[in-house]
């Protein structure tokens, strides 16, 4: 029996799904050198955040000779893309989505409040129910709490905000964290730029969701991505793992 293949940590997913060669139409381009988001991994950490090999290897979890194998194919198919004229995807991989350091510390200081901690809780809403895409809630339900305490909620409107503009609309009103249903990597990655926690995959009702969240007993899934697929949208991107399931972690 051939041994299981270790998921590598990735602290983000890409904000777009590839890149095309400009001037020359999509038909011409041949046939896509796809990119797994783990091999996109290394090049962010070691191309852009500067790490060294050893370090991106920490951060993922695996052997520093697994990095250095992922890093060159990356390379290659990068060099493939410019040189060739080729369309450049980015899905797929052995992986598993894990907020950023600064994001795991702010969940865990989130689920260990002081008393004397204030909180903006805002929950994507729909007809008193947690509405099940980010990116196309017409509305929020904002809660402000002091001392793990409701103190007052308010339905809000999102004023035919979409997409990256719900982030802003959010942070302008103090949001400090999210309860959502689904929500693709161009959210993810924006509200973790603007520091906003979020909490994806829930259901149900808003008002037993955020109670939930103030007992420490939300049932929420951090690696939930957006189903809804809409050419075009940033925030609908869905990654798959090797082994064809919506996750972003293979199951074995």
């Amino acid at each position: 029996m051939p041994r299981p293949k270790k998921c590598r940590k990735v602290g983000c997913l890409p904000a777009v799904k590839g890149m095309r060669p400009m001037g020359i139409p999509t038909k011409d381009c041949g046939e896509p050198i796809v990119m797994t988001v783990d091999e996109y991994e290394t090049i962010r950490l070691m191309d852009f955040e500067d790490l060294t090999q050893a370090q991106c290897a920490e951060k993922m979890e695996v052997a520093r000779t697994t990095v250095t194998a992922i890093y060159i194919r990356a390379r290659k198919k990068i060099a493939r893309a410019l040189v060739e004229a080729r369309l450049l995807m980015v899905e797929g991989g052995e992986f598993i989505l894990c907020h950023r350091e600064r994001c795991c510390k702010r969940e865990l200081q989130h689920m260990e409040q002081k008393e004397e901690d204030k909180m903006k809780i805002a929950v994507t809403y729909e007809n008193g129910n947690v509405f099940g895409h980010f990116g196309h809630t017409e509305a929020f339900k904002l809660y402000d709490v002091e001392n793990k305490e409701i103190v007052k909620s308010e339905v809000v409107d999102t004023q035919g905000n979409g997409h990256g503009g719900l982030v802003g609309f959010l942070k302008d009103r103090g949001v400090d964290t999210l309860i959502c249903g689904g929500l693709g990597a161009g959210a993810k990655n924006a509200l973790l730029q603007a520091g906003i926690v979020f909490y994806g995959g829930v259901n149900g009702n808003v008002d037993d969701a955020v109670t939930s969240f103030l007992k420490g007993e939300l049932n929420y899934n951090p690696n939930e991505e957006c189903n809804h697929h809409h050419h075009g949208e940033e925030d609908g991107h869905h990654y798959t793992c090797g082994h064809g399931h919506q996750h972003t972690c293979a199951h074995h």
